[in-house]
């Protein structure tokens, strides 16, 4: 079996395990999250095509429509990062400062 960077916990809830990959994760036509062991934020840069592309930045696509992750889009994501916080990312607000904010800080 694969051993993947990230575990799917409950509906909405992604936790990153291993600090050599980076997650982006991809929600549709929203923007694309990027969570590394230092924290999380809006990436801009491309996203990759292949998983083996992926593997080689020391990257892990995460598309939360995908059938093996929630099956479906999400509005709500809690994101469990690295650096011991919960992050609330809350799609009905991109753009604006309130769209990725820290849920629990410590939740370790």
């Amino acid at each position: 079996m694969i051993e993947k960077n990230f575990i799917v916990s409950g509906r909405n809830t992604i936790i990153h395990k291993i600090k050599k990959f980076d997650l982006l994760i991809v929600n549709g036509a929203y923007d694309t999250v990027i969570v590394s062991s230092r924290g999380i934020g809006v990436y801009k840069g491309p996203i990759p095509e292949k998983k083996s592309i992926a593997k080689k930045a020391y990257q892990d696509v995460v598309d939360l429509s995908s059938s093996d992750i929630f099956g479906e889009g999400k509005m709500l994501l809690f994101v469990q990062a690295l650096d011991n916080r919960e992050y609330k990312i809350d799609y009905s607000k991109v753009g604006t400062p309130a769209f990725i904010k820290i849920h629990q800080d410590n939740y370790i």
